[in-house]
């Protein structure tokens, strides 16, 4: 199953804020460190935050934050969410599509029990299981917001 570039920005989304979950980032911020669209992560927010997922705090120091401990985000329903009932192949439509052997084809079963399986899977992680690595993601995503080093001493 391909998921879609609005689930991947979504999880991108909350992948960099459980990273450093006690800072707010921008948008910009968040686009600059994907090299992705700031407009497609406008509705991406807007989405995320409709869902409960996100903040939007406004005014000096706002930004985006997780509306919930990471720890609460089960992936599976954020991927749900965001994929909107897609489904894996023309069958599975209300209206069966055009096939003429939907009704009798087993293959719909099968894609059915993988899509089961493939959910089932997301569902055991949260995305706090996501940012294990909190270090190394933020060295790579945090990139230009990093520190400078201090000055080495003189001998």
């Amino acid at each position: 199953m391909k998921l879609t570039s609005f689930t991947d920005y979504s999880l991108r989304v909350l992948i960099y804020l459980a990273a450093q979950p006690k800072r707010r980032a921008t948008i910009a911020a968040i686009a600059t460190s994907f090299e992705v669209s700031e407009n497609h992560l406008t509705k991406v927010v807007h989405f995320l935050g409709k869902a409960g997922w996100l903040a939007n705090v406004r005014g000096k120091g706002g930004g985006l934050e997780l509306a919930m401990p990471p720890e609460l985000i089960k992936v599976g329903q954020v991927v749900r969410g965001t994929e909107g009932g897609s489904v894996p192949a023309e069958c599975f439509g209300s209206t069966g599509g055009q096939c003429c052997i939907a009704g009798i084809c087993r293959l719909s079963d099968v894609l059915a029990e993988a899509v089961a399986a493939f959910y089932d899977t997301l569902d055991r992680y949260t995305l706090a299981d996501l940012v294990h690595n909190r270090k190394e993601l933020a060295a790579i995503m945090f990139i230009d917001e990093q520190p400078a080093p201090a000055p080495r001493k003189a001998a």
